[in-house]
């Protein structure tokens, strides 16, 4: 009842002693000294230059993370007065309803069900919703 746990533990003990790291560091553990932080473009990237907006002299330098995060925006603005500070009205200085009301244009829907008939989904007939549930083993049967 207890095989693995007995065999676990006399392994355990056997190579408690002559067990050896497989990876082998060379030299002494240290942080350096000085790090180079200015930014840079990636190797990678398929241009040698940084973005024109980074670091220009128009206000849209982010010259270290915190100013990027200042203006960065995850599903709207995370500082609610972007722009407000430059001499106009920022993003999040008034409310969305002030804006007007929100129309899409001639061709473009908001949700499906508003497409015309013939681009709208089918509904699945019973047989369909039976035959996705079995995996599809009632249809051989």
């Amino acid at each position: 009842m207890f095989t693995t746990r007995v065999l676990r533990q006399a392994q355990a003990v056997a190579h408690s002693a002559e067990r050896t790291p497989l990876i082998r560091f060379v030299g002494k553990r240290k942080i350096p000294e000085n790090v180079d932080h200015t930014p840079r473009p990636h190797p990678a990237a398929p241009t040698t230059a940084l973005p024109g907006s980074f670091g220009d002299s128009n206000g849209n330098s982010h010259s270290s993370f915190s100013t990027y995060r200042q203006h960065a925006q995850q599903l709207g603005p995370l500082r609610k007065t972007i722009g407000a500070s430059h001499g106009g009205h920022g993003i999040g200085t008034q409310p969305a309803s002030s804006l007007g009301p929100i129309t899409p244009p001639k061709g473009v829907y908001f949700d499906r069900n508003q497409l015309p008939e013939r681009f709208r989904r089918v509904p699945l007939s019973a047989a369909e919703i039976e035959a996705i549930e079995t995996g599809g083993a009632t249809l051989f049967g």
